[in-house]
């Protein structure tokens, strides 16, 4: 591995690093008002800004998850643990997906786990989706490492000058048909799973 790839690489991990998930046991066990819910996101989820003066969540954003029936309704203007696992989820979901897309995910999982005593709860859920986080950390530095190497070897008779604008427009691009195929996967398992629910209630009546 050369020097720039290891430097590339080192600066990215350092970044990643900093972009940690809120583990349960750091949200509180009591019921929270609104303004405390956002108060705990923004220093939660903090280093996940892209510049300093982005807001992670309003309560704007509280009301209208909940009027789209992302976000079960608080009691009393209270909002539980659980409902700060949903929005958690909802946070990195939205960057990605529209919100009927969102509700197809998050709805058939609140429904069935929000509030409820069963095999699972919504903190278990939570706990084991993010608990891959760290082999998902190593398996991107390696595909990154792979990617940055490809895009190195990209317009080798450009001049100098033109070079490093050049072989950053080469990443970026690989990147983001990266994402742009993930995205497309994701939409794909959604649809598929709305597809067959609609086919299971009609077989129903």
């Amino acid at each position: 591995m050369d020097n720039d790839t290891k430097k590339f690489l080192s600066d990215l991990l350092a970044e990643l690093q900093r972009i940690d998930y809120v583990r349960p046991e750091d949200i509180p066990n009591i019921d929270l008002y609104m303004d405390q819910i956002t108060t705990f996101m923004d220093s939660q989820l903090e280093t996940s800004k892209r510049h300093a003066d982005d807001k992670i969540l309003t309560k704007t954003m509280i009301n209208n998850y909940a009027k789209n029936n992302l976000l079960p309704p608080p009691e009393k203007k209270k909002y539980t643990k659980e409902h700060v696992l949903t929005l958690i989820f909802i946070y990195y979901f939205k960057n990605i997906l529209s919100i009927s897309d969102i509700q197809s995910i998050l709805n058939p999982i609140t429904d069935k786990y929000f509030g409820k005593d069963g095999s699972y709860s919504l903190e278990d859920i939570y706990r084991e989706v993010f608990g891959l986080e760290h082999q998902e950390t190593q398996n991107l530095m390696k595909d990154l490492a792979r990617k940055f190497n490809t895009s190195c070897q990209t317009f080798p008779d450009a001049a100098p000058e033109d070079a490093e604008l050049l072989r950053n427009f080469s990443l970026i691009c690989m990147l983001s048909y990266d994402v742009y195929v993930k995205k497309t996967i994701i939409e794909r398992l959604i649809d598929t799973t709305t597809s067959d629910k609609s086919k299971a209630e009609k077989n129903k009546k």
